[in-house]
């Protein structure tokens, strides 16, 4: 039996998405793989993401850009999109069961400085990691309770 597989949508899979694979991942344990995409991939994982997370300790710098479209013939047991505009032209996945929608701003359009912006980025990762760890939770008690 293989492991349930989590997708995180956003637009350019750039920011947002690979923040909550990240702490998702970490949250969820070894029990599950979450992975990140978007609709119009940006082709890179945006630096200052990469920067953010690796304040909490966890490194994206293997993260990539990917295409939505390269999960259409995999087995998705949940989505969940993190912007507007991925909720509105996300595909239906094989094996579908569970889909969510949690959006967040997208800390890529910050202004200011590179501090500023880095602010922005720490704002937004810890907004997701506040969602994302209750869903977590949730999902660890309810496979608990499933269990024999």
């Amino acid at each position: 039996m293989s492991l349930p597989l989590i997708l995180v949508l956003c637009t350019g899979n750039s920011c947002r998405s690979h923040l909550a694979e990240g702490l998702l991942q970490r949250a969820l344990g070894p029990g599950y793989v979450v992975a990140s995409a978007g609709s119009q991939p940006a082709g890179y994982v945006h630096p200052l993401a990469i920067r953010a997370m690796a304040e909490v300790g966890i490194g994206l710098s293997e993260h990539t850009s990917k295409h939505l479209d390269e999960f259409l013939t995999r087995e998705v047991e949940t989505v969940i999109t993190v912007c507007g505009n991925a909720n509105q032209v996300c595909p239906v996945f094989p094996g579908l069961r569970n889909r969510h929608h949690f959006p967040f701003p997208d800390p890529a359009h910050a202004a200011g400085t590179e501090d500023e912006q880095l602010a922005v980025f720490r704002q937004v990762r810890d907004a997701i990691a506040q969602v994302f760890g209750a869903y977590a939770a949730g999902r660890l008690d309810q496979a608990k309770s499933d269990r024999p």
